[in-house]
């Protein structure tokens, strides 16, 4: 075989239609738009018009929200931890923070901390540092010696202030004059 004998599978490569190009190219003139109208013009954004009819993605009820305050963690397995310890990529006498997973290869990439989960079993003591753990996961470390420092806390709720009592109304005297009428 040779390189001009290399050539693409039968029917993987088409050639685009060129609109416009005369009557006997089958999309010449209006070059399949039809004839006048909105359509036809250049421009036109009518994605989910349906005719005045009441659309589809305003028939159906709204569903969540999307929270902004939101943390984005990664999420660890105790027995992740333990087989990069076993390869010896993760070092059991050091603490093991976002830094260190990373360095290993057990994270891709640090994101707004990591959340140690239960899942899996751990054989020495290790210390964490995290910014959150689940609490099957903290028994596990802290039933072998271990200790998991939980680096992010939940915020307190602010307290709310009281409500002021209304001020007590103050009537303005008006002073009238001879025929019992207010001055004007």
């Amino acid at each position: 075989m040779k390189l001009n004998q290399l050539a693409g599978k039968e029917g993987s490569r088409r050639k685009r239609m060129r609109v416009g190009r005369g009557i006997g190219s089958g999309k010449g003139k209006t070059a399949g738009r039809g004839v006048k109208g909105q359509k036809s013009r250049a421009g036109v954004r009518l994605k989910g018009f349906e005719g005045g009819q009441m659309p589809l993605h305003r028939r159906l009820p709204k569903r969540g929200f999307n929270n902004i305050f939101a943390r984005r963690l990664n999420e660890v397995n105790l027995g992740r931890v333990q087989t990069a310890i076993d390869k010896g990529v993760l070092k059991a006498s050091e603490p093991i923070t976002v830094d260190a997973l990373v360095k290993a290869g057990v994270l891709r990439r640090a994101l707004e901390g990591v959340r140690l989960i239960g899942m899996g079993e751990i054989k020495g003591k290790l210390a964490f540092e995290v910014a959150g753990a689940s609490k099957s996961a903290i028994a596990a470390v802290e039933k072998l010696g271990g200790s998991v420092k939980v680096l992010i806390e939940k915020k307190p709720e602010p307290e709310v202030p009281a409500k002021k009592p209304p001020a007590p109304k103050v009537e303005k005297k008006v002073e009238k004059d001879a025929g019992g009428n207010p001055p004007a």
